[in-house]
């Protein structure tokens, strides 16, 4: 049995995994999906307090309240920088790091150093009237949809789930000084259909394994089965 924990994108939740958890743990493993904080159902923690720092933090102390060991870490999005920074702070408990279609940081890099198109977002919210919230993406025209998912009764659901993303978590950076864990094995999950234009990709070093799916970017609500079966390969 391996222990996978599943930590969701920007503006997402927990929820995000609803078909792919099932399936994991159908195949006998353990599995964690949470929300970070102000997202789903720990929503009412919103605030311009919130940062990576403080989702970085909600994965460590699952982990350890949990006691979980031999973690298969998966990050989305955003949450690449999330699992890098938690995986630096406990390495001892992490088996592999899956970047899934992620942001793949640098020690000290912030969203804006990884993808310098959030540079905007973070311009607008200080901006705004509230000065820290950044709201979800806008629904794009097909073939992009929303976050790439484009069937209406899926982009439905998904709006439900979404929530404005406090600009900390885009402004702080990762750390990455422990030196264990450059020892911690990689994978990286892209999806290869249709990107965003702005959405740069960073060269995957060659020690590195990178496996592809052709759908858009939400691929656990497009290829839920075919994304289960590439994270099941890392058991």
């Amino acid at each position: 049995m391996s222990t996978y924990l599943l930590v969701h994108g920007a503006w997402h939740s927990g929820e995000v995994w609803k078909r792919v958890v099932p399936l994991l743990a159908a195949a006998g493993h353990r599995v964690y999906a949470p929300s970070l904080a102000g997202h789903g159902d720990k929503a009412h923690l919103l605030g311009p307090d919130v940062g990576l720092d403080t989702h970085v933090d909600d994965v460590v102390r699952l982990i350890m309240d949990e006691d979980l060991t031999e973690v298969v870490l998966v990050g989305h999005s955003y949450a690449g920088l999330v699992v890098s920074s938690a995986a630096n702070q406990v390495p001892d408990r992490i088996a592999r790091l899956v970047y899934l279609d992620a942001m793949v940081p640098a020690h000290g890099e912030s969203a804006a150093d990884v993808l310098p198109v959030t540079r905007a977002m973070i311009d607008g919210a200080l901006a705004s009237e509230s000065g820290w919230r950044v709201p979800p993406m806008p629904e794009l025209p097909p073939p992009h949809g929303l976050f790439g998912v484009t069937d209406p009764a899926d982009t439905a659901w998904l709006r439900t789930q979404l929530s404005d993303l406090p600009v900390r978590c885009l402004q702080q950076p990762v750390r990455l000084d422990n030196a264990a864990v450059g020892t911690i094995p990689r994978t990286h999950i892209h999806c290869v259909a249709d990107r965003p234009e702005g959405v740069v990709r960073r060269p995957v070093p060659a020690t590195e394994q990178v496996r592809e799916l052709p759908t858009g970017h939400d691929c656990m609500i497009t290829m839920p089965a075919e994304l289960t079966g590439l994270l099941l390969e890392l058991a």
